[in-house]
């Protein structure tokens, strides 16, 4: 394997983590996910991931009603971070060094992130896991996730979604969706495709980071994206 990408971000919704339940963890999710992440791992590739946590939000959806923003995103910071544990001992039974760097302070389940803490821990083959979103209310984990790509000197920001790419319109209510293989930050942002947030799309464009929307669950796709092959959809800067 011959490495495009150096280091790369590796972003990963919660809901892609618990299967077809929709909600929680599915374990044998996690070890396929593992499965994917090991050769681009031992081909040297740095690796820093920031995990969602809709699937833990799912599951106490009823519990939330009513929480002020403020409240409820912060139970979405802290799913992160459980979502994030979890993975790194995934990460770390399949013999791959790992760390989780939370923006929250919760000194005895994970160190406090600094982006130069992370390089460090890069520098060292460790997959650092950042969680704890930004560590503030108001921001999507799409948006933490370019915020960490760009403070940790990624390459490239790769989003592994349940779909194969970035569409004209929502594939699973529209059969003629067209897919879109290249498209630029400033296009998406105007035509408001939704599959990154607007900061997140504009954290990426001012900073000149290509993104790359994948399917998660098909074998080769993370190693065939390192590799600089086509698959899913890229957002760049264009011309």
């Amino acid at each position: 394997m011959e490495p495009y990408y150096k280091r790369i971000l590796l972003k990963i919704s919660g809901e892609a983590l618990s299967g077809e339940r929709g909600f929680g963890i599915d374990n044998e999710v996690i070890k396929q996910v593992v499965s994917e992440i090991k050769p681009v791992y031992n081909a040297g590739v740095e690796i820093a991931m920031v995990i969602g946590g809709g699937n833990i939000l799912r599951g106490v959806e009823a519990a939330a009603k009513g929480l002020n923003r403020t409240a409820s995103d912060t139970v979405g910071m802290l799913a992160t971070i459980i979502n994030s544990l979890l993975f790194k001992e995934a990460l770390l039974g399949a013999g791959i060094e790992a760390r989780v760097l939370s923006a929250i302070k919760v000194e005895k389940a994970a160190e406090f992130y600094i982006p130069q803490r992370a390089i460090n821990h890069m520098n060292k083959r460790r997959v650092v896991i950042i969680a704890g979103g930004t560590g503030n209310p108001y921001f999507t984990t799409d948006t933490a996730a370019a915020l960490r790509c760009v403070e940790t000197q990624c390459e490239v920001l790769l989003k592994a979604t349940k779909v194969d790419g970035i569409y004209d319109s929502d594939p699973v209510k529209n059969p003629d969706a067209v897919k879109l293989n290249t498209i630029t930050h400033s296009e998406a942002l105007k035509r408001d495709l939704r599959i990154m947030d607007a900061t997140a799309f504009s954290l990426c464009m001012e900073n000149n980071v290509p993104i790359i929307v994948f399917k998660l669950l098909e074998s080769g796709n993370l190693r065939k994206c390192i590799e600089g092959h086509q698959i899913g959809s890229i957002v760049n800067k264009g011309e």
